[in-house]
């Protein structure tokens, strides 16, 4: 599947621009003009890498960035302004963007920073499951909610990383059964929701929000 692009960017035109040249590339692109609803895209959609422009109404890029670091989302984030000072360009990076594209720039400079950072990612993270604030690493065993780690069981460990490696996808109860208890598991289906519910109290200890959400009749699903 295409990796997932969020542009942030005011200007229409030069928004458009960029996503008809990532599009062309392949890429899956969301769109925001405005810094609220950029922030609110890129906690609850999950992209794979974020374009952001400085300047923007509500709130600026910089503070996106900020704040999306501050809760332990470490998506890569490349920074568009017509700020060419090192001042500016250090608290940018201060402020936890990856790269810094300065306006004006020719499109196969961002599209070559795009295609960096996204190799970069999947060389680096290939052991790591991230949705949202919930991060888990499969070589070290750790989950982490935002700055928070989290102590799991073995199985329970094992639990949310199915659940994390598909996010959003239903998963039924006999899927869940079968790849995380074993084919060949005797005994009752109801252990799955004995572990959901495990799960759930270590997740959501300091009031964080539900992202295991039951279907009915169906199974589970990580999602917001």
């Amino acid at each position: 599947m295409s990796a997932h692009i969020l542009l942030v960017e005011d200007e229409v035109k030069l928004a458009r621009f960029i996503e008809l040249e990532l599009t062309s590339e392949g890429y899956r692109i969301s769109i925001a003009h405005d810094g609220m609803t950029g922030l609110t895209l890129a906690r609850e959609s999950a992209p794979e890498l974020v374009i952001l422009d400085w300047m923007l109404p509500g709130m600026t890029g910089v503070e996106i960035c900020r704040r999306l670091r501050a809760t332990g989302i470490k998506v890569p984030v490349i920074l568009l302004t017509a700020k060419d000072e090192v001042g500016d360009r250090v608290a940018g990076l201060d402020a936890g963007a990856d790269d810094y594209v300065v306006k004006p720039f020719s499109i196969e400079e961002l599209l070559a920073r795009v295609r960096a950072h996204l190799r970069r990612t999947q060389e680096v993270d290939q052991d790591v499951l991230q949705f949202d604030d919930l991060s888990l690493n499969r070589l070290t065993r750790e989950v982490f909610r935002g700055q928070r780690a989290i102590d799991l069981t073995a199985k329970e460990f094992d639990l949310l990383e199915y659940l994390l490696s598909h996010p959003r996808q239903v998963y039924t109860r006999d899927q869940i059964l079968e790849n995380v208890w074993g084919y060949d598991f005797i005994g009752d289906s109801n252990i799955i929701e004995v572990y959901v519910r495990y799960l759930r109290l270590k997740l959501e200890e300091k009031g964080e929000k539900r992202l295991i959400q039951t279907i009915r009749g169906v199974g589970y699903v990580l999602r917001d």
